[in-house]
């Protein structure tokens, strides 16, 4: 199998090597010179045999938009697009209808793994009609990971179904990040009983029921840097947190450990402290009496 891969960042560069070495042939596009297979877009399309398959990764938004429309004007009917990037699940919707006037086929694969699918495979859930995952099974079986196929790729549905598993797979990333990063500060800040926290967390890698590859990879952090010297509390985020959340509102579904793990991180960005915490501060001097912490 010959396939095109558009975007070749971190991921998709990554995500390159590993279908190559699964005897999958790959040729890419980047706008980087220095990793691209080719000097266009229009260049990797004549590269492939019929029927094309072009697997996009590139960021969300205008810039997969873009792309979408260049291969609208270059591809045949019977070709595939794969969206294997963050798009928000809506953008399926028009992109698929984008491409439908001239008989292209569309599938959205919400892919994770970050920088050790390359190692480990990635984690694959697909939206689309059966025949296009079966034209491109060949594909996901190279990248997900080793084992029983159902345990790292699912086809979730039609179009729009990966992207929206991915969201949700997202918000519970946040969630469980958040939740071990508050036991860590805990745990840090009882120095007079808790003498070991890197072990602490090491501990609970196997036979306690908070195992994960998260924690495992907090472990590996807090080796590498045990107080988080080297490092500022500001967390960005990459806006599947909040479409999940935009999602409960408008399906009246509770995910109150989700929306909490990202105003954590709209808090971590506010240089001069929290402005609410600091109305919170005041109304409890108002009210009680309660002492407030002058600024220095």
């Amino acid at each position: 199998m010959h396939i095109g891969l558009v975007g070749l960042g971190k991921m998709g560069n990554n995500m390159r090597e590993r279908l190559r070495a699964h005897d999958i042939e790959v040729t890419g596009f980047d706008r980087n010179p220095a990793v691209s297979d080719v000097s266009s877009v229009e260049e990797l399309v004549k590269a492939l045999p019929t029927p094309r398959i072009v697997w996009i990764m590139v960021p969300a938004g205008e810039v997969t938009t873009a792309v979408v429309t260049e291969l609208a004007g270059l591809l045949e009917a019977g070709d595939l697009i794969i969206d294997g990037g963050n798009s928000r699940f809506t953008e399926d919707f028009k992109h698929s209808a984008l491409v439908a006037d001239k008989g292209i086929e569309y599938v959205d694969a919400g892919v994770s793994g970050g920088v050790w699918g390359l190692a480990n495979g990635y984690g694959l859930m697909v939206g689309g009609h059966k025949k296009n995952i079966d034209l491109a099974m060949p594909i996901f079986d190279a990248l997900r990971p080793d084992g029983p196929r159902e345990e790292g790729f699912v086809h979730a549905g039609e179009i729009g179904a990966g992207h929206y598993a991915k969201m949700v797979h997202n918000g519970i990333e946040y969630a469980l990040m958040q939740a071990y990063a508050e036991g860590y500060e805990l745990l840090d800040k009882r120095d007079d009983i808790i003498k070991d926290v890197t072990g602490t967390f090491k501990a609970w890698q196997r036979g306690t029921v908070v195992r994960s590859w998260l924690l495992e990879l907090l472990v590996r952090a807090l080796e590498q840097d045990p107080e988080f010297k080297d490092i500022e509390g500001y967390v960005e985020d990459s806006g599947e947190g909040r479409w999940t959340i935009e999602e409960a509102l408008a399906n009246a579904v509770p995910v109150p450990t989700i929306s909490a793990s990202i105003f954590a991180r709209f808090v971590s960005r506010q240089p001069e402290g929290s402005p609410a915490m600091k109305a919170v501060a005041a109304l409890r001097n108002q009210f009680g009496g309660h002492s407030v912490k002058a600024v220095d």
